[in-house]
């Protein structure tokens, strides 16, 4: 039986093979998390410097590799390499019980999170689209929202290598109607980005200040690109509603200082992900309450 005849004979050793693969994306995630903003980082430097010494070079031949693949996984306190037993997602954290092996220093829990949530929202994805070509699809955003909400979140930043590649990804998709029609698809991407990029004008004409950053568009354009633009009301109300709860709850209970600024990325990320698996049925049954 090949295992194409497996999954569609048994759902639940789908699902289970679905599980452990986002079990080991979300572990993969959180070294794009971790070591992606780096990189951009020490990119920016190299071009500003070969700019302003008028240097073409890329880099100093001296320079340590740091990329997605080296150096290998290490404790970043006593740098302890990985073993592969202490890298299995979410078992591996338990067993250490959050702690490096050698030096006893607590492991974030971001990592165990991650790798749970990558697993998780992958299951109902599927679980939602069964076995077919929209459920890899969305496994694919799924993973790429995770990354970028929490590369969000710990720097403020929602990388361009992530956001345009899905962008232009979500187009090519809509060509043949995966998540709606084609026009739908360029006309949520052109609305997507603009609706944010006028409020974002506005409110700096009036106040002085930006209210949120240019990844932000983009990310609510490149939703616009996979959902079409009839979905983008239901992402803004909702990640709108997300935001400001969390905001007033860090202002009332964790004393967050009014003035620093919470990112909006994680808000229409999620509210983007509820919408692609439960929209239609949202705005149905409020038009369909609100209208009696």
């Amino acid at each position: 039986m090949s295992l194409h005849s497996l999954f569609l004979s048994s759902p639940a050793f789908f699902l289970t093979v679905v599980g452990l693969l986002g079990l080991l994306i979300g572990s993969f995630l959180n070294v794009v998390i971790l070591r992606l903003p780096t990189m951009l980082e020490n990119q920016w430097k190299r071009d500003c410097k070969a700019w302003l010494e008028g240097d073409v070079g890329a880099s100093e031949p001296t320079d340590r590799p740091f990329n997605l693949i080296l150096p290998g996984s290490h404790c970043p306190h006593c740098e302890h390499k990985i073993t592969v037993l202490e890298n299995i997602p979410l078992i591996s954290y338990l067993i250490l019980r959050g702690r490096c092996s050698e030096c006893r220093t607590p492991i974030s829990v971001q990592y165990p999170l991650v790798e749970a949530l990558s697993a998780t929202l992958a299951l109902l994805a599927v679980w939602h689209f069964g076995y077919s070509w929209q459920s890899a699809a969305a496994l694919l955003l799924t993973w790429a929202l995770v990354a970028l909400s929490v590369i969000d979140i710990r720097t403020g930043l929602l990388p361009d290598i992530i956001t345009l590649p899905f962008l232009w990804l979500g187009l090519l998709l809509n060509i043949e109607g995966m998540y709606c029609d084609l026009s739908s698809s360029v006309l949520g991407a052109v609305f997507g980005y603009l609706s944010l990029w006028s409020i974002y004008q506005l409110f700096k004409r009036l106040t002085g200040k930006e209210g949120m950053g240019y990844g932000d568009f983009k990310l609510l354009a490149l939703l616009g690109a996979w959902l079409g633009w009839q979905h983008l009301p239901l992402i803004v109300i909702l990640s709108s509603f997300l935001g400001t709860a969390v905001g007033i709850g860090l202002i009332y209970f964790k004393k967050h200082d009014r003035n620093t600024p919470i990112p909006f990325g994680p808000y229409l990320a999620g509210a983007g992900w509820i919408a692609m698996l439960w929209g239609d049925r949202i705005t149905n049954t409020y038009f369909r309450y609100s209208l009696d």
